[in-house]
């Protein structure tokens, strides 16, 4: 089983184009200190998984490293969309990061976005929002996109989100995983989405996002590549 990475372009003038965010971290001794929070939807949170592990226990179970102490939290809320992670998000990441050497955020949102009918613009300054208060701050960043479900007219609203989300990160060099056309039409991801509620997978289905994840920049990102 192969995925290929499939961005799309879109010529838009409202997101600024030069953009470092701090990801080089310095821990004078010991393991690198990291406190790092999961944030966004009902993908995030694992809701359908029998296991209860979703994508994001299965991703912090394969970073392990000797070089590193790792603290992870899961802010997944069911139903949110990149307006409600904009408004939460510092409050309730701040008390996670308290004395941890290393802050990183990782974002899933967008289905919602769909869903609720929001504009490519709107769901665009959300997001952009997020990443730029959190570079600013020094956080380093990471946002995986929303998969494909079953409905194939909802399908199409979403890779509108997809490419929006994937234009906005591209121009801050934030990593971006796109869960959405490695999925389409993929034979077990449709068959979990089947046997649950045509939105959200089970086992299997989280088990192929969190590969997507793991093999979409996240040792690159953490700085853990040998």
């Amino acid at each position: 089983m192969s995925f290929v990475d499939h961005f799309a372009d879109e010529d838009v003038h409202d997101i600024p184009t030069e953009f470092a965010p701090t990801t080089e971290f310095h821990v004078p001794e010991g393991p690198r200190d990291i406190g790092m929070v999961f944030i966004g939807d009902s993908y995030v949170a694992g809701y359908g998984d029998p296991k209860g592990l979703g994508w994001v226990s299965r991703v912090v179970g394969r970073t392990s490293h000797p070089d590193v102490d790792l603290t992870a939290y899961n802010l997944g809320v069911r139903g949110d969309a990149s307006t409600d992670v904009l408004a939460r998000w510092g409050a309730e990441c701040r008390p996670r990061w308290t004395e941890r050497a290393e802050r990183r955020l990782v974002i899933g949102v967008g289905a919602n976005d769909a869903r609720n009918g929001m504009t490519t613009a709107r769901l665009r300054l959300s997001l952009a929002n997020i990443l730029d208060d959190a570079s600013a701050a020094g956080i380093a960043t990471f946002v995986v996109g929303p998969p494909p479900t079953l409905d194939q007219d909802f399908n199409e609203r979403l890779e509108v989100v997809v490419e929006a989300q994937a234009d906005v990160c591209s121009r801050r060099s934030v990593p971006y995983v796109d869960c959405f056309h490695p999925l389409l039409g993929h034979e077990q991801w449709q068959a979990d989405l089947s046997a649950g509620d045509g939105w959200h997978p089970g086992q299997a289905g989280y088990g192929l996002i969190a590969w997507l994840v793991l093999h979409g920049g996240w040792a690159r990102w953490l700085l853990i590549e040998d």
